[in-house]
Order: C-alpha cells, then sequence, then structure tokens
C-alpha cells in the first residue's frame, strides 16, 4: 500500500467517519508500531501492547491534524514516540515507587530466555533518548530525517545519541560474553 494510498484512507476516515478505512491503517502499521514500543520498553510486550492501542487512538482521534508533511508512517511514529514518553513522565512523577527494584526483579526473573532478553537488558542500560534513537536508526531503519522528524531533536543530538548508545551497546553486550569478531 503506497502513500498515497494512506491518504485515500485518511480521508475516508476524516470526511466519511469510515472505520473500516482506519481497520486497514491499524492492519497495515500495527506491527511495526508495536515493534518499536517493544524495543523502548526493553521487551516488556504488555505494555507495548498498552502503547500501541493508545498510539491508535490517539492517531484516530487527531487523525483530522495530520497535514501530510511527512509521510504517515512518520507521523504515527511521532505519536507513538510521544505516547511513549508520557508514559515515561508519568513513572518519573511516581517516584516514590521503587520502580528500579521492581525492573531489576522482572528482568532477572527473566534473563534465561536468551539472546534476545540480552538485547533489551542492553537497551535497557541506555537513556531513553539513546535508546530511542537507536531503536529508530538501527532496529526500524529509519534515517536521521525521519528520526529527527520524529523526536524533534536535532540531526547532530540524534547522531550524537546514536553513536553513545551504539558504544555503550557493544561495550555492554562484550562485557556479557557477545564477542564482535564470532559470527
Amino acid at each position: 500500500m503506497s502513500q498515497a494510498n494512506d491518504i485515500a484512507l485518511i480521508a475516508q476516515v476524516v470526511v466519511f467517519h469510515n472505520t473500516t478505512a482506519f481497520d486497514t491503517l491499524v492492519k497495515k502499521y500495527q506491527s511495526p508500531v508495536r515493534r518499536l514500543l517493544l524495543n523502548l520498553t526493553c521487551g516488556d510486550k504488555q505494555l507495548s501492547d498498552d502503547l500501541a492501542q493508545d498510539t491508535f487512538i490517539k492517531a484516530y482521534t487527531s487523525l483530522a491534524s495530520f497535514r501530510n508533511l511527512a509521510g504517515f508512517s512518520t507521523w504515527l511514529y511521532r505519536i507513538a514516540y510521544n505516547v511513549y514518553y508520557d508514559y515515561i513522565r508519568s513513572r518519573k512523577e511516581n517516584a516514590d515507587l521503587n520502580l528500579h527494584a521492581v525492573d531489576s526483579l522482572h528482568h532477572t526473573q527473566q534473563k534465561d530466555i536468551g539472546q534476545e532478553m540480552d538485547i533489551y537488558q542492553a537497551l535497557n542500560t541506555l537513556k531513553e533518548t539513546e535508546r530511542s534513537c537507536i531503536t529508530l536508526f538501527y532496529m526500524e531503519d529509519l534515517s536521521i530525517d525521519k528520526i529527527v522528524s520524529i523526536t524533534g531533536l536535532p540531526a547532530g543530538t540524534v547522531k550524537s545519541h546514536l553513536s553513545r548508545g551504539k558504544d555503550k551497546l557493544a561495550t555492554y553486550l562484550q562485557q556479557h560474553g557477545y564477542d564482535r569478531n564470532r559470527r
């Protein structure tokens, strides 16, 4: 489905309130949005599903504000990114709960899951902005320009986060038995 088809579906939703057209958009983009949020949440499937649902609800209610200045997928990723950061901010507001202890307990109980969990644990060592940039660039295969559109960060800052995040990931993985030369 091309960008033109997306625009036609968006028009049907906005003008005729055609929920079937929105269902088509959800089916097309739900896997990429869930994958993005799964990586941002370091493998928390339940949380990423909840955030994806919030993303599509916000997209539906805001669809009339879509101006086609960027692709629909970029606009939708921006919403997902904002939903994730709203969640992070709400967690910080509840800092009296010892969330790091809960997170570490959750992760240690799952440490035998294998390489997928190792990647999520490595991603968990990054700052949120580094994780976002790494996820969007390496896992979602988005360009620096699209990451700038999604995050609102300057291009130089995105590049810095990518460089620092990549170095931190490499260090973490090497310290945990992954060798760059072994394939």
